[in-house]
């Protein structure tokens, strides 16, 4: 079974969601076939509020793993989750030979939805009490959880959640790849040596980035907002803006030690296959077999 952790670095790899209030898989596997071509070293695939897309989150993660021999990492939010619910869940996903986790709270509506988990460190330290054969994969903000009161709060619990057990972090998603980086050299200042891998939002469309920055605080370059503002009535002009912003930042990073890029894939291969056209010779070259 292919290890995350036994590829070279940088490491190269996508998420991708499930259907929303659909089993049918057949479009998410048509996404699947034109992702797995590009070969990367994982596919993460999200999990829907409050475990909805629960099922289908585990099936399409066990077939990522099993049938197109990729890393297949599922994720996992507690929220309204009981230690006997995980507890299951851990069961099913090691039936399905998955051995990769990501830990997550999940989105919070109400303080009374969080059930017997109230942070996500408390799932990790569950898992890890209660499982010893799952590689942890967790979140990190590079300018904040949205809901700590100041980046030192929020780099604290960072630290706190890192060691319960992660054996890599992926940020999400930001659009100044300086805040990565102070991110990154804060949290190296303060003791944390986990693998920080940063996550990559290709803009696609004006109402989704929008969406997307209000519901994390990733804050806007001007210069984001100059090509946004300019071509966002033009969905072709602002998918090929979209993709060289994050073609350059993807190069940037490279360029800079990055520990390896998460393309978030919004489930659209075709942008996905022209920022690989642009990095690729640059990526490959890069990568050094870890001792």
């Amino acid at each position: 079974m292919k290890d995350f952790f036994d590829i070279p670095r940088p490491s190269y790899t996508f998420e991708i969601f499930p259907p929303k209030g659909s089993n049918n898989l057949e479009g998410t596997y048509a996404t699947i076939d034109a992702l797995a071509s590009l070969t990367p070293d994982m596919i993460s695939v999200t999990y829907g509020a409050g475990g909805t897309s629960r099922e289908n989150t585990l099936e399409i993660a066990s077939t990522i793993q099993n049938r197109y021999n990729i890393c297949g990492v599922a994720h996992l939010t507690c929220v309204g989750s009981t230690q006997e619910n995980i507890s299951e869940i851990l069961k099913e996903l090691k039936a399905g030979n998955i051995r990769n986790i990501l830990a997550l709270r999940g989105d919070l509506k109400e303080p009374s939805d969080l059930g017997e988990f109230k942070y996500a460190s408390d799932l990790i330290r569950f898992i890890r009490r209660t499982q010893n054969d799952f590689r942890v994969f967790a979140a990190c903000y590079p300018e904040k959880h949205i809901e700590a009161p100041s980046e030192a709060e929020d780099l604290r619990r960072l630290h706190e959640k890192t060691a319960c057990g992660v054996d890599a972090l992926i940020s999400q998603l930001f659009f100044d790849n300086d805040v990565f980086w102070r991110f990154r050299d804060r949290a190296r200042s303060i003791g944390i040596e986990t693998p920080i891998v940063a996550g990559i939002m290709p803009v696609t469309s004006a109402t989704q980035i929008e969406k997307m920055t209000t519901m994390c605080g990733a804050s806007m370059p001007e210069r984001v907002l100059r090509f946004v503002n300019a071509y966002g009535h033009n969905s072709h002009a602002i998918k090929q803006a979209g993709i060289a912003y994050a073609t350059e930042q993807i190069v940037d990073l490279l360029a800079r030690g990055v520990d390896g890029i998460h393309l978030y894939t919004m489930n659209q291969p075709d942008i996905v296959r022209s920022i690989d056209e642009n990095i690729r010779g640059i990526l490959y070259s890069m990568r050094v077999k870890r001792d």
